[in-house]
């Protein structure tokens, strides 16, 4: 089968990318019962709890005059459930999520599709189509050779990894069970470490540990080498114990991967057994363009002008 060449729409008009045995969409509607049944069990989504939490996020918010949100219950709970339903937890991600333009300026301001075109077509993000077995996104980045910060500034590929988060962030489904990354840092050059600044990286680890509102359940990287080996160990020591504990590292052993994602939910590149191509980089990014009108609103939340971030 050949890779899918055009964006297809649906009976409600929504676009998707035909892969034939699959299809890469936004899955906006209701999380299927089981998901459901598990937000009830991890992260305490019982009806009393839940209207109360988004009741307390609201109003606890009403008083953070310059932070310009919506205020509807969607967008609640798609800071609650990454929180387990906690208000105040809520909210104190939710600020750090804002603060991040502030902070880090070009790195995280214009996540918007037509803004990242570069990423797209550079074929190095790719967002799988299936879920794994426990309902989980599965984000692959190739971040090594095939990856060049001549064309893809490293800001830009960070911006790309926001985008494709924020996609997430509002699939109900995604919410409760959460998110994996692949990262793919074959045949890493010499030359790339030196784009690993110590202030990129405390900017990751930020944004990972401090920002992020999905439950990144893993990172799994693959075709390491001594190089990234060796630009690991100088950063694991800020690394918390939590997501230490969801970092795999498997060299170039997909059985290993693969005991950790079920098979038919990676392609044969990483051992898997999908009978699915990905599309080209170019249809990924001009999927998202669908939703421009989204990222575009979505981006012109956050902090207001006569905000001072405190230190």
């Amino acid at each position: 089968m050949g890779k899918a060449e055009c964006i297809s729409y649906d009976d409600q008009k929504l676009p998707y990318i035909d892969l034939g045995s699959a299809r890469i969409r936004m899955e906006k509607e209701q999380a299927p019962e089981w998901a459901l049944k598990k937000a009830q069990d991890e992260l305490r989504e019982l009806p009393e709890i839940k209207d109360k939490a988004i009741k307390e996020l609201r109003e606890l918010l009403q008083n953070e005059k310059y932070l310009n949100l919506p205020l509807d219950d969607e967008y609640m709970m798609m800071f609650l459930r990454p929180c387990h339903y906690y208000p105040e937890s809520a909210l104190k991600r939710l600020k750090n999520f804002y603060h991040m333009k502030l902070k880090y300026g070009v790195a995280c301001e214009n996540i918007i599709p037509n803004q990242l075109r570069n990423v797209f077509e550079a074929n190095i993000l790719n967002l799988l189509p299936q879920r794994d077995q426990h309902g989980r996104r599965l984000l692959v980045l190739e971040a090594g050779k095939k990856w060049k910060p001549s064309q893809v500034p490293l800001p830009d590929l960070f911006r790309g990894i926001q985008l494709t988060v924020l996609g997430s962030m509002v699939e109900p489904y995604s919410q409760i069970c959460g998110a994996v990354v692949i990262i793919d840092m074959e045949g890493l050059p010499l030359s790339h470490i030196t784009q690993f600044t110590p202030s990129f990286a405390a900017m990751l680890l930020d944004y990972v540990q401090e920002c992020i509102c999905m439950r990144l359940k893993a990172v799994h990287i693959v075709n390491n080498s001594y190089i990234f080996n060796m630009l690991f160990a100088i950063f694991k020591p800020f690394i918390r114990e939590k997501l230490r504990k969801r970092i795999f590292f498997h060299g170039k052993d997909y059985k290993a991967l693969i005991s950790h994602i079920e098979a038919s939910a990676l392609p044969p590149k990483y051992g898997g057994t999908a009978t699915w191509e990905l599309p080209p980089g170019k249809l990924l990014g001009e999927f998202f363009e669908c939703y421009s009108k989204d990222y575009e609103l979505a981006d012109s939340y956050g902090y207001t002008e006569g905000y001072k971030m405190k230190k």
